[in-house]
């Protein structure tokens, strides 16, 4: 049955649904995303209609990734209610095939769109969305405006002890910070004394501050013309910590959170990103299973709105659940791979468990 001739029909149909259903997806997003970007640049001299559509099309596959899981709910809800209205399923049926049988090759066609999308269309939206963010902060940085928050926070660690620091702006590849604030540990962690400063630039072993205010507990505020902060950072390590998780290729993301991890910076989100990657394929099958367990009533038997919008709010609350644990695993409360399994483990098991009671009571 999985390779035979009915096997092969059901998961090409099942395949080339979901890969319609997301070149659809990715067209909206492009459209949307490109009026947007005209809006939003309607006042810039060189965003021209054309260089904007350009950065549409780059930024429209990384946006379009996350929108895979949903692609798979809809295109398998779709595939299974239409071979069910043309009673292929029941036919199927009637020929001694379970549901087990006709529904492997749609989990294993997921299982294939889940570690192609990590292994090759991950690596390339990424690279497109890194050129992308580059174009996008040089063309609205002539006009004084930032496309996103551009908070940066920097973990380190020193012989004097852990510091957190703020910046609103870097430049010069991570040596130069501006708006800068740092928050001052002890050796033994306690709280030192917390430094502002419109600018801090990077030296061999330090950071020097400019016309520094130093605040600590029990004492009155005092100005500085410089102050020194040890540090055992580079620029190339501070540069690297502001780079976004989703800009960085699958294939670099443990590298990317090794060298991180070594510098004393927060790696986390590398690590979560890593283990949602890896998760991904699970995480389909799951939104397959959600699918398959509305979409295999009899098409006759009437209620398949209602089926089709339950499992539409099903596939939501998994993927909202999934977002609720990157929150949870990216401020630390549980650890990435938890993070990222749970929610697809969960909705597997789920789906399973459904499609076990309708097919078997």
């Amino acid at each position: 049955m999985i390779f035979g001739v009915l096997g092969r029909y059901v998961g090409w149909r099942f395949l080339r649904t979901i890969l319609a259903v997301f070149a659809g997806f990715l067209a909206l997003i492009f459209l949307v995303d490109f009026v947007e970007m005209l809006r939003r640049s309607s006042d810039i001299e060189e965003a021209r209609p054309l260089a904007v559509a350009g950065l549409s099309l780059l930024r429209a596959p990384s946006i379009a990734e996350q929108a895979l899981p949903f692609a798979v709910l809809f295109g398998g809800m779709a595939s299974l209610l239409n071979l069910s209205r043309r009673l292929e399923l029941v036919v199927a049926r009637s020929a001694g095939v379970s549901a087990w049988q006709f529904l492997t090759p749609p989990v294993l066609a997921a299982l294939l769109v889940g570690v192609g999308s990590v292994a090759l269309y991950n690596p390339m939206s990424a690279a497109m969305k890194q050129r992308a963010d580059r174009i996008e902060t040089r063309l609205f940085a002539k006009t004084g405006r930032t496309p996103t928050d551009s908070t940066m926070w920097i973990r380190q660690r020193s012989i004097d002890g852990q510091a957190v620091i703020r910046a609103d702006r870097a430049s010069d590849s991570g040596a130069v910070l501006a708006g800068v604030t740092a928050f001052v540990y002890q050796p033994d962690g306690a709280f030192l004394e917390r430094v502002e400063a419109g600018r801090a630039t990077l030296f061999p072993g330090f950071w020097r501050f400019e016309q520094a205010r130093i605040l600590a507990p029990g004492e009155e505020p005092r100005d500085a013309a410089t102050y020194l902060l040890a540090t055992n950072l580079q620029p190339d390590q501070v540069a690297q910590s502001f780079v976004p998780p989703d800009t960085v290729s699958f294939w670099s993301l443990r590298d990317v959170r090794d060298r991180t991890e070594q510098a004393g910076l927060d790696a986390s989100g590398y690590a979560l990103r890593f283990q949602a990657l890896l998760a991904r394929p699970l995480f389909l099958v799951a939104m397959v299973m959600i699918a398959a367990s509305f979409s295999l009533r009899f098409f006759r038997m009437g209620g398949v709105a209602r089926s089709v919008l339950s499992g539409v709010a099903a596939g939501f609350v998994l993927y909202v659940a999934t977002k609720v644990m990157s929150d949870l695993g990216a401020a630390g409360f549980v650890s990435a791979p938890v993070a990222a399994w749970a929610p697809a483990l969960a909705g597997a098991l789920g789906g399973t468990l459904v499609v076990l009671n309708q097919e078997d009571g």
